[in-house]
């Protein structure tokens, strides 16, 4: 069990990080745990396991302006940018997105705890605060100065406190030990280990129609050629069976890298779309993971869509896990629900939500004191 102090050393972080596009929440549960969700209007729980960051000494002056609205409830450029400031400049613009879903998707489970009278009593929230202040203290750190380095109010943190601590009262009596072991039996894959490497290639026609369409044939016809090409290769090559599947997969790889290099937005271009290994749950939005872990080796996807565009998968190789004992991974998979909670919220309430989102001007540049994405006034 997490000491008082190490959740809100964790809150304290996850303001920052708002999400990246290899960390995003996985996929709804079979069903939706109970506690039916009402048709309220459905806002901050930070995301569970977020990783510490690195953030600047220098304070920087607080971006101004509000970034979307959700439901008329306001977020604003700061909130963003706390994230955003981690990116290198070329990777911002597709940063900004995830960034701005997950706070969104933040805004309306909040919203949704705040309809369930989901609540965090001041007294809960001081005494955690106060935790956190020792633990920075026996460090030699200063809250105050850490609050400001990340663009942080006492009050704003407050408020990220007391969304965690909702989230926390509503994981708890969602995920029971029965519904845990549940989510275990029917997960095997998921617990045990198991890894699965990738390449991909990301494109990001946005809404329009016709867009998409002509996205789709363009990775449609990419695996076709790819497929082709290596076909044409490994018959050509002499030998036995092994040397021709070699010659397949060294082909397939080739071309594969090329075409990620030529046609993804993913910033995993400049790799060939390698993705490296990644588990189950917990890396990958579920469309994505459910695709790859289903691929044998320099086996191709079929075009995948998710929140973040359209992809075309090959995976690249597998590492088999070991079985284990629930109680063995009992915290994992508790966490595995949790996110799995968090999409299954999201998946109902976004739908109904009003989301109105700042326009961006393009000719605004990224730099230390005008983020990426600034509210055109």
């Amino acid at each position: 069990m997490r000491s008082i102090s190490r959740r809100a050393a964790a809150i304290f972080t996850a303001t920052v990080l708002a999400a990246s596009a290899s960390a995003q929440a996985p996929a709804t549960p079979a069903s939706l745990p109970p506690a039916t969700l009402p048709p309220a209007t459905a806002a901050g729980t930070p995301a569970a396991g977020t990783p510490a960051v690195a953030v600047s000494t220098k304070p920087e002056p607080r971006p101004a302006g509000i970034a979307a609205k959700v439901n008329g409830q306001e977020i604003p450029e700061v909130a963003v940018y706390r994230a955003l400031r981690q990116f290198p400049m070329e990777e911002r613009d597709i940063a900004r997105k995830e960034i701005l879903n997950h706070l969104v998707e933040n805004y309306i489970i909040d919203q949704y705890l705040n309809a369930l009278k989901m609540t965090a009593e001041p007294a809960e929230v001081d005494k955690l605060i106060d935790e956190l202040k020792g633990e920075l203290k026996k460090g030699n750190v200063d809250y105050s100065k850490q609050l400001e380095q990340m663009m942080l109010t006492e009050a704003e943190f407050r408020v990220e406190v007391a969304a965690q601590m909702k989230w926390d009262k509503f994981l708890k009596q969602q995920g029971t030990d029965a519904e845990l072991k549940k989510l275990f039996d029917a997960s095997p894959d998921v617990f045990d280990g198991s890894m699965v490497r990738a390449r991909h290639i990301l494109m990001t026609p946005g809404s329009d129609a016709a867009k998409v369409e002509e996205a789709k044939k363009t990775l449609a016809a990419i695996k076709q050629t790819v497929e082709a090409e290596a076909k044409k290769t490994a018959d050509a090559t002499t030998g036995d069976l092994k040397a021709k599947e070699d010659a397949r997969v060294k082909r397939t790889d080739e071309l594969f890298s090329a075409y990620a290099q030529k046609y993804s937005t993913c910033p995993s271009k400049k790799n060939g779309g390698d993705l490296n290994y990644f588990p189950r749950v917990g890396a990958m939005v579920e469309p994505f993971a459910k695709a790859a872990f289903a691929l044998q080796p320099y086996g191709m996807s079929d075009v995948v869509e998710t929140e973040f565009g359209l992809h075309l998968i090959m995976c690249t190789a597998k590492k088999a896990g070991t079985p284990r004992k629930f109680e063995e991974v009992k915290e994992d998979v508790r966490g595995v629900y949790a996110v799995r909670l968090r999409e299954a919220v999201v998946s109902q309430m976004k739908p109904r939500a009003k989301i109105e989102v700042t326009p961006v001007s393009a000719t605004v540049p990224a730099s230390a004191t005008t983020p990426a994405g600034t509210p055109m006034k």
